[in-house]
Order: structure tokens, then sequence, then C-alpha cells
């Protein structure tokens, strides 16, 4: 996006204050919406009221750090905001807020209040979308982050030198509990790394919990006596804290070694209090993110509100997929991972491993590799491994052939021909 203008605020250390960058569109002048931005979410009002005074200002105040002036455009991207100016051009402009740690203190549910609170329903506002934050180190000091991360997932998965090579119980739901035992019994001899409940099975009648749990732990714990080797299964444990915190117990107490949680549903405290509670690896779905990013003038970038949920204690997180069935295009998935990758600070990574998954098959490893520069990840595959012709073991082979070629440099097409199960894969997935 060209810059055509640039207005630095003042120069401060920032080790004490909350930063946020925005991208911001306005019928208005951008520095005037820019400070309702900053009074809104701090100690102003749209009045002047008694007790603000310069002392609590000074103390308290939101400050506009930094604006970059992008472009202007003719039609406001959402409804509802006040008219433009006499230009008739509604202004986009990066800015950048801070406010002291003061203010809240080192606490995740009142930053999300600070940062992403009323600013999105402001009249001088046609557009936001919050970019980026930064935090200090206060926030890494109350709040552990991943337990397990990257490094403690693949020590209990027992892979150290490629991706985490997964899939999604399908039928998504309608399965009985033994009908799930069985699908993973399969996946299991085939070798499979990671598979994990789809996000809409949790504990309905049809399938209970317990009664799933016990089921499927009985089928992995009798192939990892078989082979040595224990498959890591993400049991949806999704519900109110109490219902999260027995459903973990008994996952762990059966020898489990995962617990899956949308987070969308059980909220930032549910989060912070189930990764309290945990001592299994928790695997962060994202189902409804849609409704926070979709739209580009509105709502968040991944790499924002990530932060948010590693400092939680996301273990991993999904990103989506190359080439995947929804509406996000491939640079935004690599962004997306990359962001899961990079510490937030030198003395706090809270690393978590990244998970792809929607639409995804064999033929997607060597563009993943190549574009993420990593092996951290899991790589979830649910009809790639299961609408496999060769069946759920050729689907798991034919992911694990793929990530081989792909991490020697050889062209998929080359190493399908002494690899049946992947040249399989790619005559059908196409």
């Amino acid at each position: 996006m060209p810059q055509t203008d640039v207005v630095p605020g003042p120069s401060h250390p920032t080790g004490d204050r909350i930063e946020a960058d925005y991208l911001l569109e306005t019928p208005g002048a951008v520095e005037k919406a820019a400070e309702v931005m900053a009074g809104e979410q701090s100690s102003g009002t749209f009045l002047p009221v008694p007790g603000e005074t310069p002392e609590l200002k000074a103390r308290a105040a939101a400050r506009v750090e930094r604006i970059e002036v992008i472009d202007t455009i003719g039609e406001p991207s959402l409804p509802e905001a006040a008219e433009p100016a006499e230009t008739g051009r509604f202004t986009r402009a990066r800015v950048t807020l801070s406010w002291p740690l003061d203010n809240i203190g080192a606490s995740l549910p009142n930053l999300l209040a600070t940062i992403a609170g009323n600013l999105f329903e402001l009249k001088q506002v046609s557009g936001l979308r919050l970019l980026d934050i930064r935090l200090p180190r206060a926030f890494a000091a109350r709040y552990r982050g991943p337990q397990f991360g990257i490094d403690g997932t693949r020590r209990l998965a027992g892979v150290f030198d490629r991706p985490l090579i997964g899939t999604i119980v399908k039928p998504s739901i309608g399965l009985t509990a033994e009908g799930t035992a069985e699908i993973v019994d399969t996946l299991a001899a085939a070798g499979i790394d990671f598979v994990k409940d789809d996000e809409l099975q949790s504990d309905g009648p049809g399938c209970p919990f317990e009664a799933r749990a016990r089921a499927v732990m009985a089928v992995i714990d009798r192939h990892a006596q078989r082979t040595g080797k224990k498959a890591m299964f993400a049991f949806n444990i999704t519900g109110d804290l109490d219902e999260m915190r027995r459903r973990h117990d008994l996952v762990r107490d059966l020898g489990g070694t995962c617990v899956m949680a949308s987070i969308n549903s059980i909220g930032l405290v549910g989060m912070i209090e189930l990764a309290r509670h945990s001592q299994l690896p928790i695997h962060a779905h994202r189902n409804g993110w849609g409704y926070l990013s979709r739209h580009p003038a509105l709502g968040w970038s991944y790499g924002a509100w990530q932060k948010i949920w590693r400092l939680a204690g996301c273990d991993h997180m999904h990103v989506n997929g190359l080439q995947n069935k929804f509406s996000e295009d491939d640079a935004s998935v690599i962004e997306a991972a990359r962001a899961c990758l990079t510490p937030l600070s030198d003395d706090a990574p809270c690393l978590a491993m990244p998970v792809f998954s929607s639409g995804q098959t064999a033929r997607q490893a060597p563009e993943t590799f190549v574009r993420l520069g990593s092996s951290d990840l899991i790589h979830a595959a649910g009809g790639g491994i299961m609408a496999h012709p060769h069946g759920p073991a050729g689907g798991v082979a034919s992911m694990r052939e793929a990530w081989e070629a792909a991490m020697a440099g050889t062209p998929l097409d080359v190493h399908a021909k002494t690899h049946p199960a992947l040249a399989a894969a790619l005559q059908t997935f196409r």
C-alpha cells in the first residue's frame, strides 16, 4: 500500500506500555479519529467530564503514537459511519495507540477490553482492523503460555524429524463411540501420528464423551503395546469449566496425550483456566475465525489474535491450509503459521505448533514446506487420508511419502514412481 503521509507521535520508552496497530478507515480527519479512539479506550468520553484533569490524562490516557496515511477511497467499507468531510472521501491509515500498563495490569481479559472494545462501533470509523499488538514483559511473567508447545508435542508423539501426520474423525458427527473407535483402530494400525475429534463432536447422547474416550484409548493402547508408538488423539473437551476439567482428567487418567477446545466457544477466561488445570497439550481449534476476520476492513489479523491465545496456554493452533476449501488465501495461511513460530520476545518464546488443515492432501506438502521453511507443524488431512483409494492406511502412507519428498527436495511425481500410495494420491486428489 502506498504511503502518502506519516505523522509520528512522541518518542518514549515502551517497556511499560501496551501498543496496538490498527488499519483505520475514517470519513473525517485521521488525526481526529485516532484521538477519539484513544479517548474512548482510556480516560475520555464524548464530552469533557469533571475529574479528567491534566494530571489524570498524563497518567492514564492512551496516546496516538504514529499515523501513516495510506490512501483514500470513495465509499465506506462498513455501514453507519458518519458522513465524510467535504472531500467526499474516506481515508485509510495505519494508526498505533499505546496505553500505560498501570491502567489494567497484566490481564489478558482486560487487555481485550482495552485494545478491541468499543472502537469498532465509533461513527468516526468506517473500517477498523486490529493488526498487531506489543505487550510489556509483565504479561509473559503472569501467563506461562504453552506448557508443551512444539518440543513437548513431538516428545509425546515420538516424531522428531518431520511434521506430525494427522487426520480428523469423519463423518464429523453421527458416529457412535464404538464407530469412532473402529476408525481409530484403522488409523492406528496405519501408523498415524495424530487424530482429532471434529469440533462438532462433543458429548451428545449418540456419542457420549466418556464412552468415546474409553473406547478410543483402549484401541490406541492396544496398538501402542504392539508397536511402541502411541497415537496422539485430541479429544474435544469443549464445555463449561467443570465439564472441561472432568473430561481432561478422564483423558489423562486413561493415558491420553492431548485435549482439544474450541477457543471461540469457551472464551479467553475458559482457555486460561483450562491451561492452568491441564497436564496435557491443548489443541486449540479456531472455528468461528471467519466472523472475526473475513472482512478486510473489520476485526482482527491472525498475527495479533494468536499472541493472546498463545499466552493463554494454547499448544497447537489452527492456521488453515494451502489451497484450502475456505476463503483464506495461501499467503495469509503461511503468515499465520509463521506467527505461531515467532517468539513473543527473547525471554518468552511461547511457540505454538501450527496446524494445517482444510482440504489437505499429499499434494500440499512441498509448497507448505518451502513457504513455511519449517517442519514444525501438524499436517491434518481428513478426506486426503480417509478417502484415499488404498484406504486410510494408504492415505497415511501418502502423506508421509509426500513429506519425505518435500524435505528431500524431490518432486512428488518423481518420488511417486517408487511409492504407490503417493502415486494413488496424486492420481485421485487433483
